[in-house]
């Protein structure tokens, strides 16, 4: 074990396993999508090859974190998975380490996680291509401002992630969304004004269009709960292992059926039901993530 070593040692050491990782898997990946985009007939076949790849990929970044990272895991809901069922995901969002916590956590006992990424996360150097190649979606947001001034582009949001969950009707797929569209920051949550302790506004679009395209192909919501009782790290935080503690809860409940299927964009009375059953899952995580700091507190 290696998380006996100063933390900014510890830190290169992490982020050195990380870089390699990314440039074993990378160019594989890249070959393998290029051959199933010239080879039509052979989409299927290397298509699980890439699934293969991902699944090994994340393999290896639990491997690293496992040498590099002494954190005391308190998990619970992960029975009764299937990695052949389909999920659309929900989870809060606090920092990069939640990326590479859950996929530690779910990585082949549900389908592999498509995150939905901003638009300007395509020019991450190696990365970006390598999400895209995943096809996960991009999805680039307008502004209501912008939209005012554009009207010809209203709507196109919504066709971008329509064509991206498309893309995810073959296969088994865990659609994962973090409902607040950016990671918590006391400075953000001041500037909302709003209802909630811990947590941002969430943003429902995104998952309703998954529903609207793939609703009839889930047949489970997996809420995910990520609570750092000690406070959450920044990405080198996370490396440096200064992870102590994480606790994590886990719920699948079925989707309401009237969900599955409905028009988000021109029926105001669905967008406004649908509105209301995101707001009350995040009011009850808010009352989660507080009973679970208290807890920490009082261990």
């Amino acid at each position: 074990m290696l998380n006996v070593l100063p933390g900014r040692l510890l830190g290169l050491i992490a982020f050195l396993l990380l870089t390699l990782n990314v440039l074993f898997w990378v160019p594989i990946l890249f070959a393998a999508s290029f051959l199933k985009l010239i080879l039509p007939p052979l989409r299927g076949p290397l298509g699980r090859f890439i699934l293969w790849i991902a699944e090994n990929w994340i393999s290896g970044n639990s491997a690293w974190m496992a040498l590099t990272q002494k954190t005391q895991w308190d998990v619970r809901g992960l029975d009764n998975l299937d990695y052949n069922g389909w999920y659309l995901v929900v989870a809060n969002h606090q920092s990069w380490a939640d990326i590479f916590i859950m996929q530690k956590l779910f990585n082949r006992k549900i389908p592999l996680m498509k995150f939905f990424l901003k638009q300007e996360l395509i020019w991450v150097p190696l990365m970006g291509l390598a999400w895209w190649a995943l096809d996960f979606p991009f999805l680039r947001r307008h502004s209501a401002d912008y939209l005012k001034k554009h009207p010809d582009q209203r709507g196109k949001d919504f066709e971008t992630t329509r064509q991206a969950c498309a893309k995810f009707s073959q296969l088994p797929t865990s659609v994962m969304n973090f409902l607040e569209g950016t990671r918590f920051s006391k400075a953000k949550h001041l500037r909302q004004g709003q209802p909630y302790k811990h947590l941002l506004k969430p943003k429902a679009g995104g998952i309703a269009l998954a529903l609207g395209v793939l609703g009839d192909k889930f047949h489970s919501l997996l809420n995910i709960t990520i609570v750092y009782p000690d406070g959450a790290p920044t990405f080198w935080g996370f490396l440096c292992g200064r992870v102590k503690r994480v606790m994590v809860r886990v719920s699948s409940s079925e989707i309401p059926p009237r969900f599955l299927r409905g028009d988000y964009e021109g029926d105001t009375a669905y967008q406004a039901a649908f509105q209301q059953w995101v707001k009350d899952l995040w009011l009850e995580k808010d009352v989660q993530i507080d009973a679970l700091l208290r807890e920490a507190e009082s261990a």
